[in-house]
């Protein structure tokens, strides 16, 4: 997963899965959304079972990651056993 900058014009190319996408550089973000289908209070979501989101944090640890789910997504802690890479957003954006 690469993220590049966007001067809001119509996006000219695709990337690799095909997706429209700006053209230019990669670039390095130093905060990022995170969307969670669920999260626990601690920070821990439930993704939507790519592991983009779980790769490219855990390669690159220094991002801000802020997840973003409707309330009603929390979960109790018990319900979700977070694995050896899964690292906790710093918050959760709900509504």
């Amino acid at each position: 997963m690469q993220y590049r900058p966007w001067d809001g014009k119509t996006l000219g190319t695709k990337d690799e899965c095909g997706i429209p996408s700006p053209a230019g550089q990669p670039c390095h973000p130093d905060v990022v959304l995170v969307p969670c289908l669920g999260f626990t209070p601690e920070g821990y979501r439930l993704g939507y079972g790519g592991g983009y989101f779980d790769r490219y944090l855990a390669a690159n640890p220094d991002v801000t990651a802020i997840g973003v789910s409707w309330a009603i997504g929390e979960i109790d802690p018990l319900m979700l056993q977070p694995q050896a890479h899964d690292l906790p957003l710093i918050c959760v954006l709900t509504e």
